[in-house]
């Protein structure tokens, strides 16, 4: 087996690679036998070497704003229907002197009473799968507390955010229509 070849970096004033036939010929003046290969800038080498992170960060990014996407839409369909299924309920509270403030408080707080339970199970998963997690993810356990504890706080500011389309609809239900029905 032939030993590895050198590699040498060559600072010069011209950034391009019209260098490389000047560094070519000097090569051959040295050693007729060796060969300058695979010559490039330092910005093409950099960037080559950092590509395969960026398209990872990229995908990363990709998926995490579908799982917002996804969080939000279900998080909405589940507060949508669960005021459709109060509408009579929101009606008769409207009815009987109920403030519209105090209709989206209710309507909020059963949201954030969801949400908490969702983030209370998501840590218990996230703290029993930590362990075996380790060999894959290799970060101190600060900085896992820290992304657990962002997620967190995400997921809560996405849930109250989809949440509160549902509420401003709760507090729009008009009395009489809510009691006609059914």
């Amino acid at each position: 087996m032939p030993p590895p070849s050198p590699y040498f970096a060559v600072r010069t004033a011209d950034a391009s690679l019209n260098v490389a036939s000047a560094l070519r010929t000097i090569v051959r003046d040295l050693d007729p036998l060796a060969t300058v290969d695979n010559v490039a800038t330092m910005e093409q080498l950099l960037s080559n070497s950092l590509s395969r992170p960026r398209l990872h960060a990229v995908l990363l990014g990709i998926f995490a704003g579908v799982a917002v996407a996804l969080t939000a839409i279900g998080i909405y369909g589940v507060m949508a229907y669960a005021v459709a299924q109060r509408t009579r309920e929101i009606g008769i509270r409207l009815a009987l002197g109920a403030h519209r403030a105090a209709v989206m408080g209710l309507v909020l707080r059963q949201a954030a009473a969801v949400t908490v339970i969702g983030i209370v199970c998501g840590i218990g998963a996230a703290a029993a799968v930590s362990p075996v997690s380790t060999w894959l993810v290799v970060w101190s356990d600060a900085a896992r507390r820290v992304d657990v504890c962002g997620g967190a706080v995400s997921f809560a500011a996405i849930a109250m955010f989809a949440s509160h389309v549902p509420a401003r609809r709760a507090t729009k239900v008009d009395p009489l229509v809510a009691l006609r029905s059914e």
